[in-house]
């Protein structure tokens, strides 16, 4: 941080973001003209393909990544997906092999988003910090909890994000410090709705500034609907509650979406209304393929169709 107010100087944008102007230095070889890195040479930072789908009213699609594996993760980020989610929320990929994810998804043009365990300042730090480009953060029931989340995600003034890292800025092909300005436009925030607490506070939550989307875990919302004394909620009312989420959504104008687990089920929604839609996760493209090609040579799955 020394190094950096040494040799740029901080000022804020009328917008409030932090801006970055390199202090004039003395040529230290006159004459020789030095090629620098293509981090030198002016590039300003990527934007985020996702987050102007999204503002345009375009759907995007992208699936779940679950077995923390790097080769499986550089093949999918050149399928076509718009983003890929590494899943830290459930499944046991740590901070470096996640940002190990996150370069190569970035690297091959897709976007990398996080799925952070929890929507504390630490787990979205870090993920951002790791190269992710944008967070999903799960069970956000209340506004406080929305506030807390959307402000680690933005620097100062307008968050509480520290200034640290540098795998940020490489997965943008960007400066450090053309990171640092742009970041708080670039950076995509999703909040996850998974409860009745969360549909109660829906309207306040999606109308919060710097929301991009939200998204429904449609397995822990049926849970969460189900009574404390065993009554089963049905079907028709966890529909009722997702219908109420695009309503609301189209409402005060935030883009909605939600797992899907095959490309019906994702066109059913993606005619809804919803724009942020996730299909199935790799290990379960893999073993549904698994499960399809079994079942043709043997005529048993050999359980190999189970859903993750």
């Amino acid at each position: 941080m020394e190094e950096l107010l040494r040799n740029w100087t901080v000022s804020l944008t009328r917008s409030g973001l932090i801006g970055f102007e390199p202090r004039t230095r003395p040529e230290r070889f006159p004459g020789i003209k030095r090629r620098g890195s293509p981090l030198q040479k002016g590039l300003q930072v990527k934007a985020n393909p996702v987050k102007e789908k999204l503002r345009n009213g375009e759907a995007t699609v992208g699936t779940w990544l679950s077995l923390g594996d790097l080769s499986a993760t550089r093949t999918l980020a050149r399928a076509g997906f718009d983003w890929l989610t590494v899943d830290m929320e459930h499944w046991p990929i740590d901070w470096g092999k996640a940002a190990s994810l996150f370069g190569a998804i970035s690297d091959a043009g897709c976007v990398p988003l996080a799925r952070v365990p929890s929507g504390s300042h630490d787990n979205i730090k870090r993920a951002l910090d790791s190269g992710a480009w944008g967070v999903v953060v799960p069970m956000v029931d209340t506004v406080e909890e929305a506030q807390e989340a959307i402000a680690a995600c933005k620097y100062p003034p307008v968050g509480n994000r520290s200034l640290g890292g540098g795998l940020h800025a490489l997965n943008f092909d960007a400066p450090v410090v053309e990171y640092y300005s742009r970041a708080n436009d670039e950076v995509l925030v999703v909040l996850m709705t998974e409860s009745s607490s969360g549909i109660r506070n829906a309207e306040a939550i999606y109308a919060l500034p710097g929301v991009d989307a939200v998204f429904v875990g449609p397995t822990d919302l049926r849970a969460n609907m189900n009574s404390i004394d065993g009554e089963v909620v049905s079907d028709e009312e966890v529909e009722a509650a997702i219908q109420e989420v695009i309503g609301i959504g189209k409402r005060v104008g935030t883009p909605t979406g939600m797992h899907t687990f095959d490309p019906t089920q994702a066109l059913d929604r993606i005619s809804e209304g919803m724009q942020f839609i996730a299909i199935s996760s790799d290990i379960h493209l893999m073993t549904t393929h698994a499960s399809e090609v079994l079942l043709a040579i043997t005529g048993d799955t050999g359980g190999a169709s189970a859903t993750y």
